[in-house]
């Protein structure tokens, strides 16, 4: 059974920094790929990035290059994103998910997701 626990999320200011951490099991972890994606109220889910498990390749969408970073743990099998200088712009829920093969961008194309946690950045 694969299972996706996020942890991390919170109110902070605006240029401030937080952690987010996606720890997941039941994945054959070399063969999957796992994507942070967010949701603003009223808008769609959008893809941040994505990280290959075995290679640790990393891609950014560009509305988040330079401010956030994915990386992996593992040992620990735990995806990270972290978020620096974040706006107000930023807050939504943010979702990891996995997929087998390489990450892509669409929503649709990740069958595991995990239950989202809310980040609040006020200005």
């Amino acid at each position: 059974q694969v299972q996706l626990v996020e942890s991390g999320g919170g109110s902070v200011q605006a240029g401030g920094s937080l952690r987010l951490s996606c720890a997941a099991s039941g994945l054959t972890f070399s063969t999957y790929a796992m994507g942070w994606f967010r949701q603003a109220p009223g808008k769609e889910r959008e893809f941040l990035g994505g990280i290959s498990w075995g290679t640790g390749t990393t891609y950014y969408v560009d509305s988040v290059k330079g401010r956030f970073t994915i990386s992996r743990d593992r040992s620990k099998n735990t995806v990270y994103l972290q978020m620096n200088s974040l706006k107000p712009e930023d807050t939504a829920v943010y979702y990891c998910a996995a997929k087998w093969g390489v990450y892509t961008d669409s929503r649709t194309d990740y069958k595991y997701w995990g239950q989202g946690t809310q980040v609040t950045v006020s200005s």
